[in-house]
């Protein structure tokens, strides 16, 4: 078995909010809204707060996440294999981030094609390579539309680039067991969870209404570094600190 060890194996996650989150936010007060939340960690999303290839403004952002006794989870980049990576691993290498979440392509397993599979998994690769210069892991977004859709598929990826890792989320529609199973093939290689309650489909509930599909996660043997806040109900701040109650009762639970 495929197996990354990043010595995190037995500890609690860290719990944290994915920026994107609440993109009507300034960065600022996405901070404010974390540390009053009692989180621990933001992950900061380079499609509003922290751009890639703006360096300077991820360094203040840095500072500001740093001064409100924040860590920075993660550099939440929307990088596709096609792309230049030099401007994402600047803004992360500025924000302090070791990991930087890319997605696989822009096409999904079942209809990728061996030649479109074999260009993106070596672009992955170098981008592997040079981050790792940089002391950075890249890690997958476990997604729809790419080549990282199902566990069999992310699974092939990791065995052709063993620097990467992945990230997890429970697959839109999916019933419990069937998000738990998923995430069972690949907990070894999963370094953060986004964590969200959608039900049946993409309608976004509170995180408590799908209890039996999160606690029965993080009372798992082998645990992700990060469990990351995505999406709340109407995109609404309010219900932040109840949600990061929800999750922290979750993970220490154990």
């Amino acid at each position: 078995m495929h197996r990354i060890d990043d010595g995190h194996v037995g500890r609690r996650p860290r719990i944290g909010l994915c920026s994107v989150t609440f993109r009507q936010l300034a960065a600022e007060q996405v901070i404010t809204a974390a540390a009053g939340a009692g989180l621990e960690s933001i992950e900061w999303g380079a499609d509003i707060h922290v751009p890639a290839g703006d360096p300077a403004r991820a360094e203040i952002v840095a500072q500001r996440t740093a001064d409100a006794g924040l860590a920075v989870a993660s550099y939440g980049s929307y990088w596709r294999a096609e792309e230049d990576i030099s401007p994402v691993l600047d803004s992360a290498a500025a924000l302090g981030a070791d990991r930087i979440r890319i997605w696989a392509g822009r096409i999904g397993s079942a209809e990728a094609s061996e030649a479109d599979r074999s260009a993106i998994t070596e672009a992955i690769a170098d981008a592997c390579a040079s981050a790792r210069e940089r002391g950075i892991t890249l890690a997958l977004e476990y997604h729809s539309g790419t080549i990282a859709d199902t566990p069999g598929a992310v699974r092939r990826l990791l065995d052709d680039v063993p620097a990467l890792r992945t990230y997890w989320q429970p697959t839109v529609g999916a019933s419990d067991d069937a998000a738990l199973h998923e995430y069972d093939q690949l907990r070894d290689a999963v370094a953060a969870v986004h964590v969200f309650s959608w039900w049946p489909a993409a309608e976004r509930l509170r995180l408590a209404e799908r209890a039996s599909l999160w606690n029965a996660l993080f009372q798992t043997a082998t645990e992700p570094r990060d469990a990351l806040i995505e999406f709340v109900p109407d995109d609404d701040p309010a219900l932040l600190a109840g949600e990061a109650a929800t999750l922290r009762g979750w993970v220490t639970s154990r």
